[in-house]
């Protein structure tokens, strides 16, 4: 069933009805803007990879990732019942979680094609109290998100993109234990994010530091974008 989250941005981005939920190429497309499609993904990105990887070989394609920065939690014990609890979560998503999914996509980006933009919302989620059937499984099921509003956005079309990630303050070669200390998250996630980057061709190997890999920013020539081909 289609979320309160997914059917608001899909309207924020098709310019009318008719934009919206578009049959093509045997896929449903949530929106078409100026012949540019447009997919709006809550999920992994890695179940449209393949969708994407087809359509960006004769059109222009815009990923959608929405991030909650903030979410407000409300709860129920029972469908349409009043709401018994809310709060807001402790969690915080920021650009950087980008690359808990972006690492199961980035084999196909960059490409001329396509553009992935990234949304960091406030979001509010409704929850529905249930017996768990089995230990550690969680209490309640997610009924519905819905958008309070767009906190932040960033666009990704190119390499250097990627590179805007990075922290200012990095020395020429670097490991990822340096972009977690100054990005100020944990090492396992700078880990995916120089990952990506080396993938999309943002950064490159440098050597090594003991047992940890270097490093250092690909140069792009001038005028120049690198994008992977069509």
């Amino acid at each position: 069933m289609e979320s309160s989250l997914h059917r608001q941005l899909k309207n924020l981005y098709a310019p009318s009805d008719d934009a919206a939920e578009v049959s093509v190429d045997g896929y449903r497309i949530d929106a078409v803007v100026d012949d540019v499609y447009v997919e709006i993904q809550q999920s992994s990105l890695a179940a449209i990879r393949g969708k994407i990887k087809k359509l960006i070989r004769k059109n222009e394609v815009l990923v959608v990732k929405p991030l909650a920065s903030r979410k407000y939690l409300l709860r129920r014990d029972q469908e349409n019942g009043p709401v018994v609890r809310s709060r807001y979560s402790p969690t915080r998503k920021t650009f950087a979680d980008f690359f808990l999914d972006f690492v199961h996509f980035v084999e196909i980006f960059p490409h001329p094609n396509l553009k992935i933009e990234i949304l960091l919302t406030e979001q509010e989620e409704e929850r529905l109290t249930v017996k768990p059937r089995r230990r550690r499984q969680k209490d309640y099921k997610v009924i519905d998100k819905r958008l309070r509003s767009i906190e932040d956005r960033m666009m990704l079309a190119t390499a250097e993109d990627l590179s805007r990630f990075l922290p200012a303050e990095l020395p020429t070669e670097f490991t990822t234990a340096h972009i977690a200390r100054e990005k100020e998250i944990p090492r396992w996630l700078a880990q995916k994010m120089a990952y990506c980057l080396r993938v999309a061709g943002a950064i490159e190997l440098a050597g090594k530091e003991g047992k940890s890999n270097l490093f250092r920013l690909v140069d792009a020539e001038p005028g120049k974008t690198r994008r992977r081909a069509a």
